[in-house]
């Protein structure tokens, strides 16, 4: 489903998970950063250049950041990119919201039919697949009209295709 995260970011994910018991307000701090990453190539590219001493990133890291994140995480930012490990930075984030995850029982969920279902049909699913896991469910819900009807359920690297279009190919291999 997404890709493997490299040990090194779980290793700082995990220490910036330790050092902080308001995880919250820090997963919040880190997508303040990574919102700055996805609208400004520059930021990235600056932080990512050799060329560019160390002062001259962290002036710009605090002249951005200084009254947007806590102290914790705009100092986390600075040791990522003395270290030459900013590149890592949306690994970081996808480690820390596997920690959080896990420390809150929440299970990520795609859950993919051939139409929108309704609210209650939404909340039927969530209130199974919560009981089968035993974990709090964090839906994604997406349209694919592509699997005829049915569900396509993916957590992890588990999927559960109850979809017509799968049935259809099991059967044309026959």
């Amino acid at each position: 489903m997404e890709k493997q995260i490299s040990q090194l970011a779980k290793t700082y994910a995990d220490s910036l998970f330790e050092a902080d018991e308001n995880r919250e307000k820090i997963l919040s701090d880190l997508m303040t950063v990574s919102d700055v990453i996805e609208n400004s190539s520059e930021f990235a590219s600056t932080m990512l250049n050799p060329a560019i001493s160390l002062n001259i990133k962290f002036e710009i890291i605090d002249e951005i950041f200084k009254n947007e994140l806590s102290p914790k995480v705009l100092n986390f930012i600075k040791i990522i990119v003395e270290k030459n490990r900013f590149n890592e930075f949306g690994q970081i984030i996808s480690a820390y919201k596997e920690l959080l995850d896990s420390a809150n029982n929440t299970q990520n969920v795609e859950i993919i039919s051939a139409i929108e279902l309704s609210d209650s049909q939404k909340q039927n699913i969530i209130e199974k697949l919560s009981a089968k896991l035993n974990k709090n469910i964090k839906p994604d819900w997406i349209i694919d009209k592509s699997i005829i009807a049915g569900l396509v359920i993916k957590m992890d690297d588990n999927v559960i295709d109850s979809s017509v279009k799968n049935k259809l190919e099991k059967l044309s291999r026959i």
